[in-house]
């Protein structure tokens, strides 16, 4: 009786005998470090990301289309830090219980990141590449109609990319308690990570010669503006290739598939990480998200007009 209770704790679902997973254990050390960090990168994440969507979204000096894909790019940081860190915590436990469905969608957000990016990037080509039509080129309503674009696009091509697994929620799990989702990973690394980053270094690379040599040839203030966004362009990509790089490498190499539980917790944290870092660096290069903070925090937004502030 003794030896069917102790085959019975080992089980993710007790009462489904043969047909449950078994519960794999950790050292403790491990699993304190893995929640202590996602936690902690979760919490600060969705705070800072959600400083941003205030700030851009409040003070009628920051709608502009630049900023409104900050905005956009803001928003799907967020979510990551309010939906699939958590869900990556629920991940590292021995088992799943939150249901198959919920594990195929903990796989939707992450693409949004990357569309926004390539958009920032193109955004700063038209800008400093053709500034005398980039008022007429690059307007409110066309940025918005984008960015709804490249959210439809995101979600639908995760779930084009995923639905095998919305059609049959765990079909590729071995026994209940299993978060095993398929999908063509080929296809993900071209779409979602090869295209997109050579777009983006191509259009950085035009962007930053063009800015340098604008600055030279004018030594005006705008010229020196328009070199600061470049460099701060040039900061957030590399942040992002720095994140997204070693989990792309590792699953190149096939080496992903043999990575041992600690390593690969961290190559998905990277990847998070980068998340909570865009909104850092906005506070180090960007004046006006500084000043928005701190009429935020200090709650000066409640007074009345306050969407009026001198930010900039």
């Amino acid at each position: 009786m003794s030896d069917l209770s102790a085959d019975e704790a080992e089980l993710c679902f007790p009462q489904l005998l043969n047909t449950s997973c078994k519960k794999h254990t950790r050292p403790n050390s491990k699993t304190m470090l893995s929640y202590m960090g996602l936690s902690s990168v979760s919490l600060l994440t969705a705070f800072l990301n959600l400083l941003v969507i205030i700030s851009i979204s409040h003070f009628r000096q920051l709608h502009t289309p630049t900023n409104l894909l900050l905005l956009s790019l803001a928003v799907a940081d967020f979510l990551v830090g309010l939906f699939v860190m958590p869900m990556r915590i629920f991940l590292t436990e021995p088992c799943w219980f939150l249901g198959d469905l919920v594990c195929v969608l903990f796989f939707f957000l992450l693409s949004v990141s990357i569309v926004n990016m390539v958009l920032i990037s193109i955004d700063r080509y038209v800008a400093i590449c053709d500034p005398l039509r980039y008022p007429t080129k690059i307007t409110q309503k066309r940025v918005q109609i984008f960015v709804l674009l490249c959210w439809i696009y995101s979600v639908f091509y995760s779930f084009m990319l995923l639905y095998d697994n919305l059609k049959q929620p765990g079909r590729y799990n071995s026994c209940y308690g299993q978060c095993v989702v398929n999908s063509n990973g080929a296809v993900d690394i071209v779409l979602f990570f090869i295209l997109p980053i050579t777009a983006i270094i191509i259009l950085y690379m035009r962007v930053f010669v063009v800015a340098v040599s604008q600055a030279r040839a004018m030594r005006s203030h705008i010229a020196k503006s328009e070199l600061k966004a470049a460099r701060t362009l040039g900061v957030l990509v590399a942040v992002f290739l720095m994140c997204y790089c070693p989990y792309y490498c590792f699953f190149l190499s096939g080496y992903y598939l043999i990575m041992d539980y600690l390593t690969n917790t961290i190559i998905m944290f990277l990847v998070y990480f980068n998340s909570c870092l865009n909104p850092m660096i906005y506070a180090f290069f960007y004046p006006w998200f500084r000043k928005s903070v701190k009429l935020i925090v200090t709650l000066e937004i409640l007074q009345p007009n306050s969407c009026e502030a001198n930010v900039l």
